[in-house]
């Protein structure tokens, strides 16, 4: 048995690019909780447990996930073996209701350390990858639709995006689908196009909303009314002539199985975090494969580690119909990797190293993170000295 020394949670504040506008909020920055776990053999796993907009978006704050980890998780992980990160998550799951984010990023560290330990990449602990490069969609985000234009056409030439997400939902119905419209023009058949609505609509306004966009050319509509109504969603689906994807609604392989039941939607965004760990979102894909429903890699808009970790139970996806949207790392002002995520031809590279294949830069986590100017700066010679 290999025990865990100590378990590490930190809050780390980053500035965006630009504000990221969607229909619950609008992100100037990204906070993330970093987590690592520290063996007894010497080695140390990461994760990353990283929400939209503090609580504007689900039940879990980062702040929130670093209380539960310090306080109710830690017990349970210093009781387990290293070696056994299953066990440690049974564990876990059979005393801890919910808190799937927290869950996700202390599986991610074990199965980095895990990894680690025995050579192995982290796809190759989830089964085994089929792809080596992920294909990653740009969000066009501004608002602004000649704004949006010029960054699309921006990420066309630089070859980094082919495939663009808009956000949708806090404008009236008939300008929206004008701003899709107008971008759709502008990029033809260069580019897909797809909208996320976040929930935004009522099930009547959706009915109007997806038949227009039909019209102007978007190839996808992600989760446009309310998790709650899957009837609706089953409903809008049934009279749909382009796909609806279900996201927010899908919180676990539980939610994937009565979605499939229901005919809910045509295709799933997976996410790690909202499935409640890299395990559990391939059980949602086992799901998604049986029935019929199409895939598609989602996102918190996580910095590296969690968007490195999407990335290897991705790679194990034998079917990835409609790509991801794994350009979290890319939406943010600062590098928190010793060696940044390689994205190129319009995909991004799963690392093959042992674990997740990252390291942190451990200057900048310090700059960065949100405890800094609390805590006390000892110089070199004081360290010494002592």
């Amino acid at each position: 048995m290999i025990s865990i020394e100590r378990i590490e949670t930190i809050i780390v504040d980053v500035p965006t690019i630009r504000p990221h506008v969607l229909a619950m909020t609008t992100m100037h920055r990204q906070t993330l909780c970093l987590v690592r776990l520290h063996c007894a053999d010497g080695i140390t796993g990461i994760g990353e447990a990283t929400t939209i907009g503090g609580l504007a978006y689900g039940d879990e704050s980062p702040e929130g996930i670093k209380l539960a980890i310090d306080r109710y998780f830690a017990p349970h992980i210093r009781a387990g073996d290293a070696t056994r990160p299953a066990a440690i998550m049974a564990a876990l799951g059979r005393s801890i209701v919910g808190n799937h984010f927290a869950k996700c990023a202390v599986e991610t560290a074990l199965l980095d350390a895990q990894g680690k330990r025995t050579g192995l990449a982290v796809s190759e602990l989830l089964g085994g990858r089929v792809r080596d490069a992920l294909p990653v969609l740009w969000t066009l985000a501004s608002g602004d639709t000649k704004k949006d234009i010029a960054e699309a056409e921006d990420m066309l030439d630089r070859r980094r995006h082919d495939a663009f997400k808009l956000k949708i939902g806090k404008r009236a119905l008939t300008e929206d689908v004008a701003h899709v419209g107008a971008i759709k023009k502008a990029l033809g058949n260069r580019a897909s196009v797809r909208v996320d609505v976040n929930m935004a609509w009522n099930e009547t306004t959706a009915r109007r909303g997806v038949a227009m966009l039909a019209d102007v050319g978007c190839d996808l509509v992600e989760q446009p009314i309310t998790r709650a109504n899957r009837l609706g969603m089953a409903r809008l689906r049934a009279l749909s002539t382009i796909p609806i994807m279900a996201d927010e609604a899908l919180r676990g392989p539980g939610d994937a199985y009565e979605f499939a039941t229901r005919a809910a939607a045509d295709v799933f965004a997976v996410k790690i975090e909202q499935s409640g760990g890299l395990f559990a979102a391939k059980a949602v894909q086992v799901i998604a494969d049986a029935a019929g429903v199409a895939l598609y890699g989602g996102t918190m808009l996580e910095a590296g580690v969690g968007t490195i970790a999407s990335a290897h139970v991705f790679a194990t996806f034998p079917a990835l119909a409609f790509g991801t949207e794994l350009f979290g790392p890319l939406l943010l002002t600062e590098e928190i990797l010793e060696v940044p995520l390689v994205y190129g031809d319009f995909m991004l590279q799963v690392p093959g190293t042992p674990g997740l294949g990252i390291a942190l830069d451990e200057d900048r986590i310090e700059f960065l993170r949100r405890d800094a100017a609390a805590r006390p700066t000892i110089s070199i010679a004081a360290a010494q000295k002592g």
